[in-house]
């Protein structure tokens, strides 16, 4: 048996959410165009500007967003033996609290309905009615013990709405303890428009995806750390996108801040007891590979060890562009930066690729 590669993030828009999003006229929504253009997705208030033609608003949402056929011919053609699929953003962080729950239970359904029907092809990762009431998500993560095919959940970094240090997440964070699933931290909001500057749009999505992203991600698990999530939660697993945004690179001085800040420390000026930002890596955080050099490899292995690190494609974004080219130069970029980050340890090349997976996600292997 070939040793197994395992994207463990990857995305997909279920039927089921692109109708959510067609019946929508504010942001997020799918405005469909004329045949036979495909619909273009507008989840970013940049995005829906009336100053520019609706071809050029968002971005198009072709069948690979939705399709199972094609992520499986996807799989097959990169020799992917498991992909974890999880709901791309925006999720259902937009929704009222009163239809979250609902949404969320359908759309669980449906990505555990479609892993079981994948001949041990697929996994997923559940989405949170984070709109509703914390009791609710609670009981949704509960349900999800008895969903064969889900292996933990997707958040996004506002959490309930005001961020992951947020005091009402307590219970939902005891619950995805309890319950051993770990959660995959992805990013959406980016930064304010405004830290681009005025002629960010001449750029594309360039900055807010290679800069706005990471740094959202970063200060959001950063806040957790800050807010004594890990003390209290000290099994709590988590998986964070884009290999950790900048914590690896930044982790040291976080935890010199903390270390001469007087707000970490008592009355009689020593420091409060906590668990330190590198024991809460090393024991707590995962961290995908999707980072796309060779460097940035090196440097979440070196934050949280090589056996917390995954392979991950984020198919179907980042997907060829010029015409006739089939070739996907994200994913052999991100194979060949494992490769080299390594300096060709078969061994460890194995477990980043799928070795690491298989353990977290407790992954089952079909010949």
């Amino acid at each position: 048996m070939s040793t197994p590669i395992v994207d463990i993030h990857t995305h997909i828009y279920p039927p089921s959410y692109l109708s959510l999003l067609r019946a929508r006229k504010t942001v997020p929504y799918l405005l469909d165009l004329p045949a036979p253009a495909p619909p273009r997705l507008i989840i970013l208030p940049s995005d829906d500007d009336e100053a520019l033609p609706p071809s050029s608003r968002g971005r198009p949402i072709g069948s690979e967003y939705s399709s199972i056929k094609e992520k499986l011919s996807f799989m097959s053609q990169h020799h992917i033996t498991i992909s974890l699929i999880s709901l791309a953003n925006p999720w259902l962080d937009f929704l009222p609290a009163q239809e979250a729950l609902s949404a969320a239970k359908q759309i669980n359904d449906e990505l555990n309905n479609i892993c079981q029907e994948s001949q041990g092809k697929l996994y997923a990762l559940a989405t949170l009615p984070v709109s509703a009431p914390s009791s609710e998500v609670v009981a949704e993560i509960e349900r999800l013990q008895r969903l064969s095919h889900i292996r933990g959940v997707i958040l996004g970094t506002t959490g309930l709405g005001t961020g992951l240090d947020d005091p009402a997440l307590e219970p939902i964070w005891e619950m995805l303890e309890t319950t051993k699933q770990p959660v995959f931290l992805h990013p959406h909001y980016g930064l304010p428009a405004e830290v681009f500057g005025p002629r960010a749009r001449s750029y594309g999505h360039v900055l807010p995806l290679s800069l706005g992203f990471p740094m959202e991600t970063t200060i959001a698990f950063v806040r957790m750390w800050l807010s004594g999530v890990f003390d209290r939660y000290p099994r709590l697993s988590i998986l964070i996108a884009h290999a950790g945004g900048a914590v690896p690179f930044l982790a040291g001085r976080v935890h010199s801040c903390v270390e001469h800040e007087r707000q970490f420390r008592d009355e009689e000026g020593k420091q409060l007891e906590r668990r330190g930002m590198w024991e809460v890596l090393k024991h707590n955080v995962w961290l995908d590979a999707v980072t796309y050099s060779e460097l940035g490899v090196r440097a979440a292995i070196s934050a949280v060890g090589v056996e917390r690190v995954l392979f991950g494609t984020d198919h179907p974004f980042f997907p060829p562009l010029d015409e006739g080219n089939d070739e996907w130069v994200s994913v052999k970029t991100n194979f060949d930066a494992i490769e080299k980050a390594l300096d060709g340890d078969g061994r460890s090349v194995e477990r980043v690729r799928g070795g690491n997976a298989i353990r977290l996600f407790d992954l089952e292997i079909h010949e």
